[in-house]
């Protein structure tokens, strides 16, 4: 994953704090990678962050919260963290279209996968392409919905809190976000099946 330099994040400016104030802000911040850095990393890669752009995705994600530090409310590190999580995908999603720049990513992964079966590593890429490229196909809200609720195993009062909407709002947009994936799935295994055929 990443590694956040937290005695860099978290050290005083000039003169501005005590050393014991430093010691407060760099475990508080330590604390807030280790409870939720997994969950911001899987966040980026589920909201369409470029693969290898997820690590620096996730790593902006905690400097925001070491500079804004005394503004989250104690309690409230998960969901400002989601937060900032879900603009800096959006940025990530922009800049990737306006370069047009893409990786191989299945040929990365294929070198460095440890499956023991060609064919069981092809099926899992496989799977993960036809993951990513439905979830592409999902409108930002419905995606931010499903993929908390189906893949992270959110409850749909949790996601109402982190995204600080209704609770009916969420179940609107888990709904239409299934149908969403649904069918942008059947299109794509569609085309798998037919050798890409459009």
């Amino acid at each position: 994953m990443i590694e956040v330099g937290l005695a860099t994040l978290a050290a005083p400016g000039e003169g501005d704090r005590s050393a014991a104030d430093a010691g407060v802000r760099s475990k508080r911040l330590r604390a807030m990678v280790d409870a939720y850095q997994d969950l911001i990393w899987r966040s980026h890669r589920r909201h369409g962050v470029p693969p290898a752009q997820v690590d620096d995705a996730t790593q902006e994600v905690f400097c925001v919260a070491m500079r804004r530090l005394e503004q989250i409310e104690p309690g409230a590190e998960r969901s400002f963290l989601f937060s900032v999580a879900m603009r800096v995908a959006s940025d990530a999603r922009r800049a990737c279209a306006r370069s047009r720049e893409r990786t191989d990513q299945e040929a990365v992964d294929v070198a460095v996968a440890t499956s023991p079966t060609p064919e069981g590593l092809l099926s899992k890429q496989e799977a993960l392409a036809l993951l990513d490229a439905a979830l592409d196909a999902l409108d930002d809200e419905m995606r931010a919905v499903f993929v908390l609720f189906e893949i992270e195993g959110f409850t749909s009062p949790e996601i109402a809190a982190l995204l600080v909407v209704p609770l009916g709002t969420v179940a609107s947009r888990l709904r239409r976000g299934r149908e969403q994936f649904h069918a942008a799935a059947t299109r794509l295994r569609a085309r798998m099946d037919h050798g890409g055929r459009r």
